[in-house]
């Protein structure tokens, strides 16, 4: 993976468990950035649609191995970074994405795939400047996510590996192994840790704060384009 690029753009990254709020925090974010006159993107997870087809049928069959879910969401990802993320960044904007490489390297590290393979894997994606981690318990994280959701999929549960044949247990299994594999990644890329067990508006400010400091956000306004 490279550590710098020689991009015009900034690239900001997100990062959290399910329920951990990144995607309210993050169009928050990207409303008060283009409030204050910057140019700025969001990217999502899993909105290529060269493979968004196959991946649907994929899981809805249930024929997915570790190996194939891993490739598959390579494909989608290098397809949004070719078409999405790097236009943007060679063209002087700050881009946001809900979800980036760390997202993978944790749930297929989960399922089995070797650490060092799947960092090999994902060797054309440039480090961002910043990751955020919104760092919340489980027992929270889980919480929320079993009062929002009345029905879990699959995949996302973790039933493919076998954890547990009650899809809530295996859920709870599941997602405790990725926080583990969140925990181990902080120091090694450097993650940003964000408190989200603090309110909205706190973490908010928190995230302007870091923003505001350590880009200068007066260069990528429309005038600093022009």
């Amino acid at each position: 993976m490279s550590a710098k690029k020689p991009f015009a753009g900034k690239l900001i990254a997100f990062e959290g468990l399910d329920g951990s709020g990144k995607s309210t925090q993050i169009n928050l974010v990207q409303r008060w950035l283009a409030g204050q006159g910057c140019r700025v993107f969001h990217s999502a997870w899993e909105s290529s649609e060269m493979v968004k087809e196959a991946l649907r049928r994929g899981r809805k069959q249930q024929l997915f191995t570790p190996t194939t879910f891993s490739l598959l969401y390579a494909t989608d990802f290098a397809d949004r970074y070719e078409h999405q993320i790097l236009p943007m960044l060679r063209g002087g904007f700050i881009v946001l994405c809900d979800r980036y490489i760390f997202t993978s390297f944790a749930r297929d590290g989960v399922r089995g795939c070797d650490p060092a393979w799947l960092r090999e894997l994902y060797g054309f994606a440039h480090i961002p400047d910043i990751t955020f981690y919104l760092d919340l318990p489980l027992h929270m994280a889980l919480d929320r996510v079993f009062r929002a959701r009345q029905q879990l999929n699959y995949f996302e549960a973790g039933m493919d590996i076998g954890l547990s044949q009650d899809i809530q247990e295996s859920y709870r299994l599941y997602q405790g192994r990725v926080f583990d594999q969140y925990m181990s990644m902080i120091n090694e890329f450097d993650f940003t840790v964000i408190d989200a067990t603090r309110n909205i508006h706190e973490q908010q400010e928190q995230l302007r704060e870091q923003l505001a400091t350590r880009i200068d956000l007066t260069a990528f306004g429309e005038k600093a384009a022009s």
